[in-house]
């Protein structure tokens, strides 16, 4: 509830903030090829421009920030996994609330009129447990919590996918190291059998063979 000069100020530095953001679309719009895919796939990014009231919900590109770079690095990011989600969750939170407490605080029968009831609101939403005592009345509100909401589901599913990929990648390691070590002991088995058959072969041709003399016969 800034007033006089003080809001002057800090109006000014959201204009200017905003614009850095429409700047930002344009140039990456002008500069993408093919372009119409680039503006398909980013209709996120106009809504923010266009529509004022969903700008604090930029700084959520940071969510998809960490999602390319762990794509990008692989599994080298699989054990820091813990950290990215807790810093996405974070960052969701915090905006949210404040997105949600700037949409709601003057609206009539609101329940979310601080920043601390805000915060309890956005933990409750991320994680869908949903108590009730905290709740949007406004369209604009509702609107974030569903967006909350899709937030906290896609964390979760980055966390159930990456502890899965973890797991197939212990078994698939497990595995290979079993049959490697399997195909090495029949290696050696089928040393010894051929050993043991040129043992025999040798005795068999290079051994004495019993005479006895001529007109007589051997004992039995």
């Amino acid at each position: 509830d800034a007033r006089g000069s003080f809001a002057t100020v800090t109006d000014a530095v959201l204009n200017v903030t905003w614009g850095v953001f429409v700047i930002d679309y344009i140039v990456n719009l002008v500069l993408a090829k093919p372009r119409w895919r680039w503006f398909y796939r980013h209709l996120l990014d106009l809504a923010i421009v266009a529509l004022p009231l969903l700008r604090p919900l930029r700084l959520l590109r940071l969510v998809t920030l960490l999602r390319a770079l762990q794509q990008i690095a692989g599994s080298a990011l699989r054990g820091r996994v813990v950290v990215y989600v807790a810093g996405a969750a974070s960052l969701l939170i915090f905006v949210a609330a404040l997105a949600e407490l700037d949409q709601e605080r003057h609206a009539p029968g609101a329940s979310i009129t601080t920043f601390a009831s805000g915060l309890w609101w956005a933990v409750v939403t991320i994680t869908t447990v949903g108590y009730g005592d905290l709740y949007p009345v406004t369209d604009v509100g509702r609107l974030i919590a569903v967006a909350v909401m899709l937030g906290g589901i896609a964390l979760i599913g980055v966390v159930t996918a990456t502890l899965a990929s973890w797991i197939v990648e212990r078994v698939a390691m497990k595995d290979e190291s079993e049959q490697a070590a399997t195909r090495r002991q029949v290696a050696e088995l089928a040393d010894e059998v051929r050993a043991l058959r040129f043992s025999l072969n040798s005795g068999a041709t290079g051994g004495a063979t019993p005479t006895h003399p001529q007109g007589t016969t051997p004992h039995r």
